[in-house]
């Protein structure tokens, strides 16, 4: 396998600062002139939309949760071949995971790529007390390789000189730069996290700003040599059967993607490809219709609370929906997807009107409904699952502070029980209504819980008795 330099980004915490520090190491390098290429620990959605618009590339979700470690490391070598640098960016802190014994952590991922970790650490209200952090850290778990500290939101020059000191004094950990605070370059969070790019209309003056203060002051050449002294790793390659059918051939799917519906996983959309499916792009904010001739229907999650009256302007493209659905076109929607087939979404004493697919309506609460990982089962009554039989689980995760409600739950059909996490109505989720599944939980593309083969094939199915036409509003 050709060598593969990368760094882990990680922190000691949340919220201090890994996603600006990676996203503007990303733009920097690619400024130079190299090829960089992301990647994000954990489910997330909104991040890596920042690193593809920073790199140029897409990026990539590497998750215990959903994965195997021997899949985690497949996908990692495969998509990081060919680049000059890859950054991983941890969610939350080092040594933070849901098992006790750290096996899901950022550190446990670390060490599976075998990946030199670069610490950003906030410094606001620290001192010398950074020494004794940064000793904790190296002290935690020998068998992470912990290759430097970038500080992050330092005050000025004499605060600067005070971190660095100490951290002389006390550690053997490399300083690699110091990054200074700026209300300027401080990306607005609301309810899911980070504001997605769609929702920034300066977000290229932002990556630019961003790229430019980090070339300035982190050590990108020292960066760059602790990228390339990674050791080498073993061969491997993703489990793709030879000769596996494309079970997607000749199949147009449209897919929404804008600023209200953009949480997709690239591997997802890689899989429909390699399965051979046509993916067909549109959005519900600004189109009017449904892409011509298609076979199936992607409606993913976002924020479709944030562009409502948007949403509910575009009469023409909710009714070419709730046609084509009500006419037995296939289709998924998660999340903000059910939201927006609902009969309207409630947020803030105000309401707007969506598809109506769906009884009741999506209400938007202060705290969150579910959140978190989610098992789930398939309940034999859907017309696709990528479990194989009943009761089989199926890991997925949902973040979502909506809540279906004024819904006549016991008189649905569901296709999912939910074993861990909340769903529809803490015991069901995903609604099965024509051939339509619609549900909180969002679903990865991996080998215990093959969606998108799943999809394709009822979608192959349906259109092996029916036409295009007939879902066409």
């Amino acid at each position: 396998m050709p060598h593969l330099p990368r760094i882990f980004i990680s922190a000691a915490h949340k919220s201090s600062g890994k996603t600006t520090i990676s996203v503007g190491l990303s733009r920097a390098l690619s400024a130079r002139g190299k090829a960089v290429r992301m990647f994000k620990k954990g489910p997330d959605y909104i991040d890596p939309l920042w690193h593809k618009l920073a790199s140029g590339q897409a990026s990539y979700n590497l998750d215990f949760n959903t994965q195997g470690r021997e899949e985690i490391f497949a996908l990692f070598t495969s998509r990081a071949s060919g680049a000059d640098i890859s950054i991983v960016e941890a969610n939350k802190g080092l040594h933070d995971g849901v098992a006790l014994d750290g096996s899901d952590s950022n550190a446990a991922l670390a060490k599976l790529l075998r990946a030199p970790v670069v610490l950003v650490i906030d410094t606001e209200g620290i001192t010398r007390g950074v020494a004794p952090l940064l000793l904790g850290y190296q002290a935690f778990d020998e068998d992470v390789r912990i290759a430097g500290v970038i500080l992050n939101r330092v005050a000025g020059p004499r605060h600067e000189a005070k971190l660095r000191a100490a951290i002389e004094h006390y550690t053997d950990m490399e300083v690699l730069g110091a990054v200074r605070r700026s209300a300027e370059l401080v990306l607005e969070e609301r309810h899911l996290g980070l504001t997605t790019p769609g929702d920034v209309a300066a977000r290229e003056s932002w990556l630019s700003a961003i790229g430019e203060m980090v070339a300035k002051q982190v050590d990108l050449e020292r960066l760059e040599e602790i990228a390339r002294d990674a050791p080498a790793l073993k061969a491997s390659c993703e489990a793709t059967p030879s000769g596996e059918v494309k079970t997607g051939q000749g199949l147009r799917v449209a897919v929404a993607r804008d600023a209200a519906f953009c949480f997709l996983y690239e591997d997802d959309l890689d899989r429909f490809r390699a399965l051979g499916a046509e993916l067909v792009f549109f959005s519900p904010l600004h189109d009017t219709a449904l892409p011509e001739n298609i076979d199936a229907l992607f409606l993913p999650g976002g924020f479709p609370e944030t562009h409502m009256f948007e949403l509910q302007a575009n009469a023409a493209m909710r009714e070419a929906i709730a046609s084509a659905i009500r006419s037995g076109l296939p289709a998924y929607a998660e999340c903000g997807g059910l939201m927006y087939l609902a009969e309207r979404i409630r947020w803030r004493e105000k309401s707007a009107e969506m598809c109506g697919v769906l009884p009741g309506e999506a209400v938007m609460n202060e705290r969150p409904q579910g959140r978190g990982i989610v098992h789930l089962a398939a309940s034999g009554a859907a017309p696709w699952t990528p479990a194989e039989g009943t009761g089989k689980a199926i890991r997925a995760h949902e973040f979502h502070y909506a809540a279906l409600e004024n819904c006549p739950c016991d008189a649905l059909t569901f296709a999912w029980e939910v074993k861990r996490g909340f769903g529809i109505n803490g015991r069901h989720d995903g609604i099965v209504m024509h051939n339509l599944i619609a549900g909180f939980a969002h679903l990865r593309h991996t080998r215990q819980s093959p969606w998108v083969d799943a999809f394709l094939a009822f979608a192959r199915s349906v259109r092996e008795t029916t036409t295009r036409r007939e879902f066409q509003a």
